[in-house]
């Protein structure tokens, strides 16, 4: 027996999105209906498959997960939280303009009172020293969070953060230059980090200013990554070299990142967008 099922595909600065609705529809989720909804070229395909959930918690609105191509759940993703609030604006689904969200990296906000213009709260960094995602007592720490890593038969100095998933970012003088594909190939498969990283290439253009290319895990290379984004910005910060306030620029375009100090959350904004409504036939699928 088959059920049909609603999605939306949306993305945000070209990281594009399958959202699934289990507010009001339900349906089990595993990981080979997961990695069939990302397939581009046999299912319907995206970077990520972003599921709403009920929440969990009386404090929270709604349960937010993030899903990657390849089938893994991860904990999180920056332009997907603004596409899903922007998904809760056009279903109506809430009355709030601030939503409170809980995902597997914890609680984050969502702000849709501009829904054109979306703002994700996605939390304060996280020393990678504590952090099941890194293996680092290997390397030769440089200076708080900064590494010296060896790869592709040279060192690379990189900056290592957790924002719930983890991020590895390098400073480089020209992205044009920069063989993201390899190095990031190569960073991936690191033993240092066993769930995978995303790792962020930067060119530094000005204190408010920045050019990134991001090698997303269970991903590849993406036109643009929320989070990644935001660990360049708080990267930059850490070495001061940034303001508290940054453009960011990636191959799908901006957005404005803030971390105005240590005692607050990240923020990331910028337009998102709702590209097609459609159904898919579920046949069967077993509950993760």
């Amino acid at each position: 027996m088959s059920q049909k099922i609603n999605f939306v595909k949306m993305h945000g600065l070209g990281n594009d999105f399958v959202v699934l609705d289990r507010i009001t529809q339900f349906f089990p989720i595993n990981r080979s209906l997961i990695k069939k909804i990302g397939d581009r070229n046999l299912g319907i395909g995206c970077d990520q498959i972003l599921i709403v959930d009920p929440p969990t918690h009386p404090e929270h609105d709604f349960n937010y997960r993030i899903f990657n191509a390849n089938g893994k759940e991860v904990e999180q993703c920056g332009n997907g939280a603004r596409c899903f609030g922007r998904y809760i604006y056009e279903k109506g689904l809430s009355e709030k303009n601030i939503l409170t969200v809980g995902c597997l990296s914890g609680t984050i906000q969502i702000d849709i009172s501009t829904p054109n213009h979306i703002t994700a709260n996605i939390g304060q960094p996280q020393s990678p020293v504590k952090n099941k995602d890194f293996k680092i007592h290997k390397l030769k720490e440089i200076s708080a969070g900064r590494y010296r890593i060896a790869i592709q038969k040279t060192h690379k100095e990189v900056q290592l953060i957790s924002l719930g998933n983890p991020h590895c970012v390098l400073s480089v003088p020209s992205l044009k230059e920069t063989n993201v594909a390899s190095i990031g190939r190569t960073l991936q498969n690191h033993p240092c980090f066993p769930q995978g990283i995303n790792v962020s290439f930067v060119e530094l253009l000005a204190r408010n200013h920045i050019k990134v290319k991001v090698y997303e895990r269970g991903a590849g290379e993406t036109q643009a990554c929320g989070s990644a984004a935001a660990a360049s910005v708080i990267a930059g910060i850490q070495q001061k070299e940034l303001n508290h306030s940054v453009q960011v620029d990636m191959p799908g375009g901006s957005l404005s990142v803030e971390w105005p100090d240590g005692n607050v959350g990240v923020s990331i904004s910028g337009p998102t967008s709702s590209v097609f409504e459609g159904r898919f036939l579920l046949s069967q699928a077993a509950p993760m």
